[in-house]
């Protein structure tokens, strides 16, 4: 029988004794408030207890700057905030040129597309990597997660810009789209089986023509899943509504691209992916690309270009200065009260109810894996006040995309300080940007590896 290695460390130094655990018991009776936050905790949420009630009090849902005239979307339960987010960046406009109150684009149509042309993407990276063995880092990497809901900005420019777009009435949502658990299991398992037959292929010495027609096999059954689930997307739809005014009109029968480009209004490749990754390996003014992270074979790569986060400020308070609304990225569970719609660094005060510290500074919350891009929003106001420097931001308005029943009709504030801390990426217009950025932007990207937490996909 082989012998099994264990740590050096002696049993003494390493376990935890009796004597130990009544040592700690005993600093715990007689700690001043300790006892007094468990019978608080033990009734309470921790949130509520620890919530800094004067930083509730100050934060106002009021803003010198509005541009939102809305009601907020509904991703329900699904993960798809990047593509809700990015679709409402363009219901603005449309809406304006539709002469419309209320309209949406159909999320049901970007995500059916997004998990197909992603499976496609997981099946080539397996293709790619049959030579290794598959607990490989990267390999394992691609088979934990093959198919998820979650996104980046560049991968939602991928879908519009090969798959178009068309309105919500065009593709409802569907119980799947709004609850896409049990869909991505199966989805999921179907991927798994796929991967295992390639590679056992490419073992044996399948050809590449061989493997690709696997592949496709595999996507016949993926389509299949997909539409049983979402329904069928359509190639082309008639198009005619009733504005505001209650003036008719119609424009025949269009297919999504034509929809996209006549009802989208902006050139998406204007905008450019910003981040805020203040770790020492990534520097400022460089472009980065994370290895094996994106959805469409042969379309855009996740490229952003990492910026001081003032940067990231200004740019996103000149767009919305300018009446525009920014797609943006955080951490957003941080710090936040869900019911009354607030972010601030310094919203609970946990320190207080434990007597311990919490400090980590933004770049060891990313080398240690306690932060990352979560949930894509958009910024659709700004309260800007005047100082000795110029005009600053002391907080932002935020459309979420988790219905009306919390903040201010689904509309969140955020702080400034959270701003700092948990914000990580936006999508800026290319107009918004100094020559130097744009030259930088230009640049050939650094590769990481496929586990980097830049590579993390808001839900």
């Amino acid at each position: 029988m082989a012998t099994i290695e264990r740590p050096t460390s002696s049993t003494a130094d390493a376990a935890l004794t009796a004597q130990h655990i009544s040592e700690l018991n005993d600093a715990f009776n007689e700690h001043p408030t300790a006892r007094l936050m468990q019978n608080a905790v033990t009734k309470n949420t921790v949130d509520d207890v620890a919530m800094d009630r004067e930083v509730v009090t100050t934060t106002s849902h009021s803003f010198s700057h509005v541009i939102d005239d809305w009601a907020v979307t509904n991703q329900k339960r699904s993960g798809r905030c990047w593509m809700f987010a990015g679709l409402n960046l363009f219901r603005p406009a449309a809406m304006n040129t539709l002469n419309l109150k209320e309209f949406e684009f159909s999320q049901n149509y970007t995500l059916f597309w997004d998990k197909f042309e992603r499976a496609n993407y997981f099946l080539e990276a397996i293709i790619d990597t049959s030579d290794r063995d598959a607990d490989d880092r990267t390999v394992a990497f691609l088979l934990d997660n093959p198919l998820e809901d979650g996104g980046q900005w560049n991968m939602f420019v991928n879908i519009i810009k090969k798959h178009g777009v068309v309105p919500k009435s065009a593709m409802p949502e569907s119980e799947s789209s709004s609850n896409t658990r049990r869909m991505n299991s199966i989805l999921l398992t179907k991927l798994r089986q796929g991967a295992s037959l390639l590679r056992k292929q490419a073992g044996e010495g399948g050809s590449d023509q061989s493997l690709r027609e696997t592949k496709h096999q595999i996507l016949a059954e993926v389509h299949r899943i997909l539409c049983i689930h979402l329904g069928t997307p359509p190639t082309s739809f008639n198009w005619q509504w009733q504005d505001k005014e209650r003036e008719f009109h119609r424009d025949g029968e269009l297919t999504p691209q034509a929809f996209a480009e006549k009802y989208l209004q902006q050139n998406l490749d204007d905008y450019v992916c910003l981040v805020h990754d203040p770790r020492p390996t990534s520097p400022v003014n460089k472009t980065f690309t994370v290895q094996y992270l994106g959805n469409v074979c042969g379309g855009d790569i996740v490229k952003y270009l990492n910026v001081d986060i003032e940067v990231i400020k200004t740019v996103t308070m000149n767009t919305l200065l300018d009446g525009q609304p920014v797609w943006m990225g955080c951490d957003v569970a941080k710090m936040m009260e869900r019911k009354q719609g607030i972010w601030d660094a310094k919203l609970f005060d946990y320190e207080g109810v434990y007597d311990t510290s919490f400090e980590l500074s933004k770049a060891d919350r990313l080398i240690h894996h306690d932060t990352l891009m979560t949930h894509a929003m958009l910024f659709t106001g700004v309260d800007v006040v005047d100082g000795d420097d110029g005009p600053t931001a002391r907080r932002w308005r935020v459309e979420n995309s988790w219905g009306d029943e919390n903040g201010k009709k689904g509309f969140y504030v955020m702080n400034d300080s959270w701003f700092n801390e948990y914000m990580f990426e936006i999508a800026a217009h290319k107009s918004y940007l100094p020559d130097d950025l744009l030259e930088a932007a230009a640049q050939d990207p650094i590769e990481l590896p496929a586990w980097d937490p830049m590579g993390a996909l808001a839900r």
